[in-house]
């Protein structure tokens, strides 16, 4: 494996191809370029005859350039590493952090390759991918790439194993903020493969670990308590934290509403609560019997009895009259006789 890390340093396990598949690619890319660049040269001869044999030799060197140099370049920037030849190999070519490579990297690669692949025949290549300890040529070197292997087999990754009934929830008041994601990780594929390791290494890889996470959680472990059986139970306690964590998450985002959704009803108060809402109300009421219709103020009776409140801005009839008793009463007005 090669441990490529990404800038969110994130470890990738990527299989870096070796010579033979590599040269195989290589002669399938060989083969395609030289079979179009043939083609291109008759059509060029035929067409080109007219002409002197100084323009001959220009155009001759422009399509070797275009087809054998450019040719390449431009397949593999356009497919982001995955010429013909890799592509039937199952190949690819990657920058050094696993990302996909640009023009610039295979501009590199197409330039430095044709001194190392086509001028000396591959020698260079395969030394430099000999020497190299993730099998790079001196183009991969200048341009910080890496040809990976995309089609690798599927290993078989077991489930973590439940702890025992015992231990569920016993763990609940651990904490587990100083515990780091590499130790995590070493714990879960431990948890993962601890079944096809020999019972001596399983022990005692169980037993450094469970030791490890008790100091970073700074409790010791449990009297009593298998290391495996500790370890599983503290990992099924970190997923049930991270499970209520985003459960919670969810929870929160549902509640908040959404810009633009229609308001609550308690938004629709207006500025002073209950009581402004109800002067709003009695403003906006028609006037009683026998008072004449230009006067504005509103009836006696629905003069508040406590300390007026004004209300800047009030609209009419922006709330309803309190329907029930008990609201009628909170707002410390007297209905109408």
């Amino acid at each position: 494996m090669s441990e490529l890390v990404t800038g969110e340093a994130v470890a990738l396990e990527l299989r870096p191809a070796r010579l033979p598949s590599r040269a195989l690619a290589v002669l399938l890319d060989l083969v395609a370029a030289v079979a179009v660049y043939v083609a291109v040269t008759v059509v060029l001869v035929v067409s080109t005859a007219s002409l002197d044999e100084a323009a001959q030799t220009a155009i001759s060197i422009a399509t070797f350039v275009l087809v054998l140099v450019g040719g390449p370049i431009a397949v593999e920037t356009l497919s982001h590493g995955r010429s013909l030849g890799k592509l039937a190999c199952g190949l690819r070519v990657v920058r050094d952090d696993g990302g996909p490579i640009r023009f610039r990297h295979a501009l590199v690669r197409g330039l430095i390759g044709v001194i190392e692949i086509l001028m000396t025949f591959g020698v260079v290549a395969c030394i430099a991918s000999f020497v190299s300890a993730r099998g790079r040529r001196l183009g991969d070197v200048f341009a910080g790439t890496l040809v990976v292997r995309e089609r690798i087999p599927v290993a078989r990754t077991g489930f973590v194993p439940p702890p025992p009934p015992w231990l569920n929830g016993r763990f609940s008041g651990l904490d587990l903020s100083a515990v780091p994601d590499g130790l995590w990780l070493a714990v879960r594929q431990y948890l993962t493969r601890m079944r096809q390791l020999d019972p001596q290494v399983g022990r005692s890889m169980a037993e450094r670990l469970a030791s490890d996470l008790a100091e970073r959680t700074g409790a010791p472990v449990p009297q009593g308590v298998p290391p495996a059986a500790y370890l599983a139970a503290v990992v099924q306690e970190r997923q049930a934290r991270e499970a209520r964590r985003a459960f919670e998450r969810d929870t929160a985002r549902s509640a908040t509403p959404a810009a633009g959704s229609p308001a609550s009803p308690a938004s629709a108060t207006p500025a002073g609560g209950p009581m402004a809402a109800t002067e709003a109300v009695a403003e906006a009421a028609p006037p009683a019997a026998g008072e004449s219709q230009g006067s504005s103020a509103p009836p006696a009776a629905y003069r508040p009895t406590g300390p007026s409140t004004e209300v800047p801005g009030a609209v009419s009839g922006a709330a309803s009259e309190p329907s029930g008793p008990s609201e009628r009463r909170g707002t410390g007005f007297v209905p109408p006789a």
